[in-house]
């Protein structure tokens, strides 16, 4: 499978995962484990926020492979993702050959594959073992017809390039694809790919994940930290927000908290790193008349 004894069970992904500072629920590293046993590309939907991202850097450092990622964006074209022809080499090579080769011979000659310039897809297909990770980052970005272009790549680990033929993979590329579901994902994509909803964690998992990105925080300020952002997404207040804090915000606030030498929570630093929590000044409006209700004690 993997060639890591540490990763060929369930429980030693998790280990291993944990190790790079990845706290992974068991549900997701049993969806990790079949994709890297059976094969085929994970498809990763969730709020932003929530690990999607961090967890194909993980298994990169875990499994000891190449990360490669694809940023998908509206309006991406194929080019961008597979490849496309490096026209002043052939320009270069063209001219130097006029005299010496026929027509046909110079356009064998530049539709070659040394004059390829590879982007991310075609660079994981042609990976020597053990293979790379490929992220396909934020895919809802891009439109539907970029989606039927990954079928043939999800689906066979192939890519058809029309001067070259079909280039098959030279080992299995780990597939992560990641989505914030902004739109639907069309259904082929779906069917071409294993599945798993990302949600945000529970308290202790944060906690977990809070402790090992920053060591540096004091237990109390950690715990204070999680159980702060654990009730801003439960009810009543969650209902406030357009979004909740994911995790990488959770993170993020504790190191600014330990920047600032904060020890404690209280009113005034919350409302001075707000912004570090939510991104729309409504949701940073909306916070702060329920600061003394949120910090409140929790009860027994």
């Amino acid at each position: 499978m993997s060639g890591l004894p540490e990763t060929d069970s369930i429980d030693g992904l998790t280990h291993a995962l944990q190790g790079v500072g990845y706290h992974a629920p068991r549900r997701l590293a049993t969806a990790v484990f079949l994709a890297m046993r059976l094969q085929r590309p994970l498809l990763l939907e969730g709020e932003p926020g929530v690990g999607k991202t961090e967890l194909a850097k993980a298994l990169a450092k875990v499994l000891g492979r190449p990360l490669l990622r694809l940023q998908c964006y509206d309006g991406m074209e194929q080019r961008e993702a597979l490849y496309e022809w490096n026209h002043t080499a052939q320009l270069l090579h063209m001219r130097a050959a006029q005299a010496t080769a026929t027509p046909d011979e110079i356009e064998r000659e530049v539709y070659q594959a040394r004059y390829l310039i590879r982007r991310p897809l075609l660079q994981a297909l042609q990976t020597p073992a053990p293979g790379a990770v490929l992220l396909i980052d934020e895919v809802d970005r891009a439109d539907e017809p970029f989606e039927a272009f990954l079928l043939e790549y999800l689906g066979e680990y192939q890519v058809s390039i029309p001067e070259l033929g079909t280039i098959k993979a030279v080992a299995a590329p780990l597939t992560i694809l990641t989505s914030n579901r902004t739109r639907d994902l069309n259904d082929a994509v779906k069917r071409r790919c294993l599945y798993q909803w990302l949600d945000y964690p529970e308290r202790e998992r944060e906690l977990a994940i809070v402790r090992s990105q920053v060591p540096e925080a004091s237990a109390q300020l950690t715990e204070q930290v999680t159980r702060f952002v654990s009730r801003l997404r439960g009810q009543p207040f969650a209902n406030a927000f357009q979004r909740s804090p994911g995790i990488a915000e959770s993170v993020e606030w504790a190191k600014a908290l330990v920047a600032l030498d904060t020890l404690t929570l209280d009113p005034e630093v919350i409302q001075d790193t707000a912004g570090i929590l939510f991104k729309q000044r409504e949701d940073v409006a909306a916070l702060l008349p329920m600061l003394d209700k949120l910090l409140e004690p929790e009860p027994i």
